[in-house]
């Protein structure tokens, strides 16, 4: 099977694509620039460069392929709104240039990775796929990903587009850079005397877990159907405790209080990098302050046979594989 891959180079993307080399199969990437995507090509995918701006080029690079998973996405939260072009186009025009791209050359089949952001703030519930957005956005992240969700769903069920949505929950594993992988590592070097938002609830999932819960919805995922795919229902507390037992520490003591954040707020672009945080505060505190992304994987496991990792094993095996956990035993 030859399978066609948008943000391979990307956390999730590039775990997808050596899960599909390693059973075997034809992988095609479309990349930006060849020079950010050398450790694809040494591992035998064909890259197409373009651009998923560029519906045009998806189409060629779709053509001869059995089957398509899009996933390429920007993942930002807190970003200043001069940013805010760039993240829709991306994610939303982007997501109806692949899917349409499909559905104009005949691909048999298609996956697109969606996320349980688009349930919005569950207010303390773990959710189904069946539960639709709460009240406001949190984020421009999570209303772009909601309207992006909005066009699969569309080109599904009025264009008869072959597909099936998977919808990770929050995702952790070796080279994750974003705000909480930065929690893990600052936690792992010593660097975390304080935890803000320890009431900020997800659904912790390993990247590799994601990636082959994507492979199971590509072989088993009913077409028109929507998977949520999790690990472990948690907190960042629970998750910066979790990974105290592993390293053998006490975790933080002190919380950040959310009333600093709030003070800050005016000045954020130059005090949230100084924190450790991004610019926009506002909307950091917003999508983080006692929010819950909660949402049940119990389809995914029924109907795909997905099993995930619990997250203690999960973050052994990322703490050690990043060099965070030393000589202690397995």
């Amino acid at each position: 099977m030859r399978v066609f891959l948008t943000g391979a180079t990307g956390f999730i993307g590039g775990a997808v694509a050596r899960a599909l080399r390693d059973r075997g199969e034809d992988v095609r990437a479309l990349v930006r620039s060849r020079e950010r995507a050398t450790d694809l090509e040494s591992i035998g995918v064909d890259l197409a460069v373009g651009d998923v701006a560029d519906r045009e080029r998806i189409a060629d690079a779709l053509g001869g392929c059995d089957a398509a998973i899009h996933g390429a996405a920007v993942y930002e939260v807190g970003v200043k709104r001069s940013e805010h072009a760039q993240i829709y186009a991306a994610n939303v025009e982007g997501t109806e240039n692949v899917l349409r791209a499909a559905l104009e050359v005949g691909t048999p089949r298609v996956v697109y990775v969606s996320t349980v952001a688009v349930f919005g703030n569950t207010g303390g519930e773990v959710v189904d796929e069946s539960a639709e957005h709460r009240g406001d956005y949190g984020s421009y992240y999570e209303e772009t990903k909601v309207l992006a969700h909005r066009v699969a769903r569309r080109l599904i069920d009025q264009e008869r587009l072959p597909c099936v949505i998977v919808q990770p929950g929050g995702v952790y594993g070796p080279g994750d850079h974003s705000a909480l992988g930065d929690v893990v590592e600052r936690f792992a070097k010593g660097r975390l005397p304080a935890l803000a938002f320890p009431e900020l609830g997800f659904n912790m999932v390993h990247r590799d877990d994601v990636a082959q819960g994507i492979l199971l919805a590509l072989d088993r995922g009913q077409v028109g159907q929507a998977y949520v795919l999790g690990g472990e229902i948690t907190t960042m507390r629970g998750l910066i405790e979790t990974e105290a037992r592993i390293l053998d520490r006490r975790p933080p003591r002190r919380t950040m209080p959310v009333g600093v954040l709030k003070a800050a707020a005016p000045l954020g672009p130059v005090i949230g990098p100084l924190l450790g945080f991004p610019p926009n505060l506002n909307e950091l505190i917003r999508s983080s302050d006692g929010v819950t992304y909660w949402a049940g994987h119990d389809k995914a496991v029924r109907e795909l046979g997905y099993a995930p990792r619990p997250l203690e094993q999960g973050l052994r095996e990322t703490l050690r594989a990043e060099g965070w956990l030393g000589d202690r035993a397995a």
